[in-house]
């Protein structure tokens, strides 16, 4: 049972923003999502004697990558102990005390709670979490009295950063002759997070979110959520709820790789929305370039202008801070370039090249 001391004030904040707010629409009643199934791949493909078989394992990733945005991989090597491992140390980390979770430093002081520069109830997260640069998950510095986490944390996200760059390289040896550059050459664990996230039971109100909705301002990200659901993400012009995998991970597309593969993987709009009755978690890996790093398609014409990761982030925390929303990618599009966001969205399916892939030892 979760101590009453240890949920952030969540209904404080929320109440302020109903109160005062003037500037936003009035949360829509929420209607019943349709649940979709995710492409589900079987990463164990990729270790097969059979070459077609590991070529269709890639071409799935790409493919799903390009329609979807979103899909859930099974077999992908982080085993279900270390999983539950790092969930229960997860739920003992958020029962600890707000005031202990806010103003101990733990995790490299990187609690945040709720959407401070939110400016109506639309703009509202109902949940709380901590956002941890990888270069600080081994720091026994950062855990505090929670000692028996920092063990399981590094091993989770060392297996989450294997993971990703695995993916990354299925689908940057994907964009074949347009690739003049690798992932693993501006990312690593200097640059990448780890968020661990917990949305409480909202009996509130059934419209308020446990995240906003958004676009993930990375090349990808890995997701390791618990049974209870809540995310949903934008297909076909219509949200939809993704039905809950025991047994996968789910990954989802960021901003970046839609800009350096020119509009062929696709960044889609997500959202989590709130449960009355119960809590939720998840775990979530960000992989990001270092600020420096620069973005740019090697195919023309180029839907985008370059830019570098720092002055991404500098755009969407302007952007946030000005309107409460971020804007994203479109803030980078050339001048003439909407035409081809259609043209490249129709062609996508036809740039799925099928590398050859080594069959893992």
């Amino acid at each position: 049972m979760v101590h009453s001391d240890s949920d952030p004030p969540l209904l404080n904040h929320y109440g302020t923003l109903l109160c005062h707010s003037t500037q936003c629409d009035e949360p829509q009643t929420r209607v019943t999502m349709e649940e979709c199934q995710l492409p589900l791949i079987d990463l164990c493909d990729l270790g097969s004697d059979d070459e077609m078989v590991r070529r269709a394992c890639a071409a799935a990733i790409c493919k799903a990558s390009s329609e979807w945005g979103f899909f859930q991989v099974v077999n992908h090597g982080i085993s279900s102990q270390l999983v539950d491992n790092m969930r229960s140390e997860q739920v003992k980390l958020f029962r600890a005390p707000f005031e202990t979770k806010a103003n101990s430093g733990l995790l490299n002081n990187s609690y945040r709670w709720g959407s401070p520069r939110a400016t109506c109830p639309n703009q509202f997260s109902w949940s709380e979490a901590f956002h941890v640069p990888l270069t600080k998950v081994s720091d026994e510095a950062c855990y505090g009295d929670f000692k028996s986490l920092r063990e399981v944390m590094t091993c989770f996200a060392a297996a989450m950063s294997e993971l990703s760059r695995l993916l990354a390289g299925i689908l940057t040896d994907n964009l074949g002759h347009w690739k003049q550059a690798s992932i693993s050459n501006i990312c690593d664990e200097t640059t990448c997070f780890l968020r661990l996230n917990h949305y409480p039971a909202c009996p509130i109100s059934p419209e308020i979110f446990g995240l906003v909705p958004h676009t993930d301002s990375d090349f990808l990200t890995i997701l390791c959520q618990d049974q209870v659901g809540g995310l949903q993400l934008m297909k076909d012009s219509k949200w939809v709820t993704v039905k809950p995998n025991k047994d996968a991970l789910i990954v989802n597309i960021g901003d970046l790789f839609q800009a350096w593969s020119n509009d062929v993987y696709k960044s889609v709009e997500h959202k989590v929305v709130s449960n009355a009755t119960t809590d939720r978690y998840s775990i979530a890996y960000f992989l990001c370039p270092s600020y420096d790093s620069l973005i740019e398609s090697f195919v023309k014409p180029s839907i985008y202008r370059r830019f570098t990761f720092r002055e991404y982030r500098e755009q969407v925390q302007e952007d946030v801070r000005k309107t409460g929303y971020k804007v994203g990618l479109p803030r980078f599009l050339l001048k003439g370039s909407e035409d081809l966001t259609t043209t490249t969205t129709t062609e996508s399916n036809t740039r799925l090249y099928i590398p050859s892939i080594t069959a893992k030892s």
